[in-house]
């Protein structure tokens, strides 16, 4: 019997707003595509090799932009956030690779305090 629970090593935590705005843009399907594909590229954290977590979220703040979609990782020591709006399956996977590859995040729909937002 285990002494304790297991731990997973991350590189990256994402989360997907699941409140009623975000749900009516489909963020519920999103989350589980997501998951499906976190799976099947082995990207997910308790995959062999993968090192990115995925979680259900309450509002995350853009209600009228979503589904919206965070992404927090230590990069060089220290935290780094992506902030995206109108997150899509194509956009989740450029970040979750970008965050398991530890390379730059990705630009497009990015929002954030004004040093941080980038344009498409």
């Amino acid at each position: 019997m285990p002494s304790g629970p297991t731990f997973f090593a991350t590189r990256a935590h994402l989360l997907i707003c699941q409140n009623a705005n975000c749900r009516a843009r489909g963020s519920d399907l999103l989350y589980r595509a997501a998951w499906a594909m976190l799976e099947r590229e082995r990207l997910a954290y308790y995959k062999s090799g993968g090192s990115v977590r995925l979680t259900e979220s309450g509002c995350l703040g853009a209600c009228q932009f979503g589904p919206v979609l965070a992404c927090y990782r230590r990069r060089n020591g220290q935290l780094e956030e992506g902030w995206y709006a109108a997150a899509d399956l194509p956009l989740m996977r450029a970040v979750a690779q970008a965050a398991h590859d530890e390379s730059d995040l990705p630009g497009e729909r990015r929002y954030g305090p004004p040093e941080e937002v980038t344009t498409p």
